[in-house]
């Protein structure tokens, strides 16, 4: 689904991506994780196109990503932040459907679509006349994932969804992001810091460290084959990870 080639990504002396390769499989869930700093965020923003790389190219469903389909391309794909990214003076369902209607979707498709997406994140169908404001963080986040995948994107793009939640809204949103992901049959790709989360919700991890891939693969892989000592210092680090499954 998404292939970068030779991609590289500097902030005048920085380099935030070193010359990097990476293949996403289409269908599969894919975790990008490593510590702060490592260019998960950075690499997600040059996939969806919101930051241009220094040098190297993007390939998303075959098509290389230029200024000219740009638009088109992010029409196909679904971005969720950390905090939900909800504009606050529309509705929780205003900001699901905004899309929907600005490119003149029928309202009878945009309500029957409303609903499957209740239904698939679990989120009460009265909560969509509350304001951002009026809804709790996990709410919140149900709410980006709807907006997300109101058009049913090809792609699927999260930046550490889950981060800003305390762990018992966290767990209960993990458990339903599983059933979210096998359900939308997008291609999922979602920048994470833990690796539990990572284990529990991804086919395919891709651990980064200074803009590189150090390692891709299941978790059993970088369990039983860490590619460096790194692998196995980051997996010491990750406290949560003997109780992953």
């Amino acid at each position: 689904m998404v292939e970068l080639k030779a991609i590289s990504k500097r902030y005048g002396d920085h380099v935030a991506i070193r010359s990097l390769d990476l293949e996403i499989p289409t269908g599969k869930v894919t975790a990008l994780i490593g510590p702060s700093g490592c260019g998960k965020s950075t690499l997600l923003r040059i996939i969806l196109g919101l930051i241009e790389p220094s040098s190297g190219a993007v390939s998303i469903d075959g098509t290389v990503l230029t200024p000219e389909n740009m638009e088109n391309v992010r029409r196909e794909t679904g971005y969720v932040i950390q905090d939900g990214g909800l504009f606050p003076h529309l509705t929780a369902g205003q900001n699901v459907t905004l899309f929907s209607r600005f490119l003149g979707h029928e309202e009878s498709a945009i309500q029957i679509r409303l609903g499957e997406l209740c239904t698939l994140t679990k989120f009460d169908p009265s909560m969509l006349e509350r304001f951002p404001v009026e809804l709790s963080g996990g709410q919140k986040q149900r709410v980006g994932l709807m907006r997300a995948l109101m058009l049913k994107p090809k792609l699927l793009l999260l930046d550490e969804p889950l981060g800003a939640l305390d762990p018992l809204v966290r767990a209960g949103l993990q458990t339903d992001l599983k059933e979210i992901f096998r359900s939308s049959e997008s291609t999922v790709v979602f920048v994470t810091h833990d690796m539990g989360e990572a284990a529990y919700l991804a086919d395919n991890i891709v651990l980064l460290r200074e803009g590189q891939v150090i390692q891709q693969g299941g978790f059993g892989e970088f369990t039983d084959q860490p590619a460096d000592a790194f692998v196995s210092e980051f997996l010491s680090a990750q406290r949560q990870v003997g109780a992953i499954v």
